[in-house]
């Protein structure tokens, strides 16, 4: 019965496949030849299939033992794939690591962050989500993510822990034929109040009532920095945006920096549960980002 394939028997399929010979498979495998022989022949009679043809002087592949012989490694490679997985769990690494990271958050550190966590945790699966504001605390507050890489905000949030990894500067843009473009010196925030303001919104209840960096009574509230960023660039208003993200905009003048008193850098910080720290991958993640940022505390 197929219910009754060992991994004994699978091992000596593949290790008799690899090193040419049923004996050098049993070198392999720590076992004496007529072990492997045995286990690869009830193998093949469990299976209704011939493996290999025996009538040369070393044992070859038949169709049939081509075909099964991926199936035979992908079975062996995911039992020893969940053996390795248990014994890290054991030793208290995470099962798996769910992580909310502020939008306003550099991409390019968040993938060099991701590629070396996958390196260094390879068992340990990362789920990244991407959010703004309130909405990105949102899942660590609930406990869908085990760690947020938020920005500061105007609220407390005594359930949390919070770590600084990075400060992230950010300017105040607009097209350059937008009015604001044009005016000369510093902007008062009067002359700000007279245009239509893009404000990135809160997807979720936590501010509110609140409005955070807002100067003007005219607001176009947008549900993704993607979309204002496009809105930006097509001169349908101003608005403030992450530093990184507008550097080369301005540099090529398709985006103007505005002469605002108010410009201002977000907090970057690690955040957590207090009842619920990181483990090892997120401990590493964590390290990670504030070296990355400069700042190895």
């Amino acid at each position: 019965m197929l219910e009754g394939i060992s991994l004994d028997q699978l091992r000596a399929f593949i290790a008799a496949v690899d090193e040419g010979s049923f004996s050098a498979a049993a070198r392999k495998v720590y076992r004496v030849q007529s072990a492997v022989s045995g286990w690869i022949s009830s193998l093949e009679n469990q299976l209704g299939v011939v493996l290999f043809d025996r009538t040369g002087r070393f044992p070859k592949l038949t169709p049939e033992g081509v075909l099964l012989l991926a199936d035979a490694r992908n079975v062996v490679a995911g039992i020893d794939a969940l053996k390795a997985r248990a014994k890290l769990m054991a030793g208290g690494l995470e099962a798996e690591l769910s992580v909310v990271v502020d939008v306003f958050y550099p991409t390019s550190t968040i993938a060099a962050a991701a590629k070396a966590f996958a390196e260094r945790f390879p068992l340990t699966p990362l789920r990244l989500f991407v959010e703004g504001l309130g909405a990105a605390y949102q899942p660590v507050l609930d406990g869908r993510c085990t760690l947020g890489i938020l920005a500061s905000l105007p609220v407390e949030f005594p359930s949390l822990v919070s770590e600084r990894v990075d400060e992230i500067p950010m300017v105040r843009v607009a097209a350059p034929n937008h009015p604001l473009a044009g005016f000369r010196g510093r902007i008062p925030k009067r002359e700000l109040a007279k245009h239509v303001q893009l404000v990135l919104t809160d997807r979720s209840n936590l501010l509110t009532g609140r409005d955070y960096g807002v100067f003007s009574p005219s607001t176009w509230r947008l549900a993704d920095l993607s979309t204002k960023y496009a809105f930006l660039k097509d001169g349908v208003g101003w608005g403030s945006m992450p530093r990184h993200m507008v550097d080369a905009d301005i540099a090529a003048g398709s985006l103007v920096l505005l002469d605002v008193q108010a410009d201002f850098t977000l907090t970057m910080s690690a955040c957590y549960q207090a009842s619920a720290p990181p483990g090892p991958a997120g401990r590493w993640l964590v390290d990670y980002l504030k070296t990355a940022s400069g700042d190895p505390r």
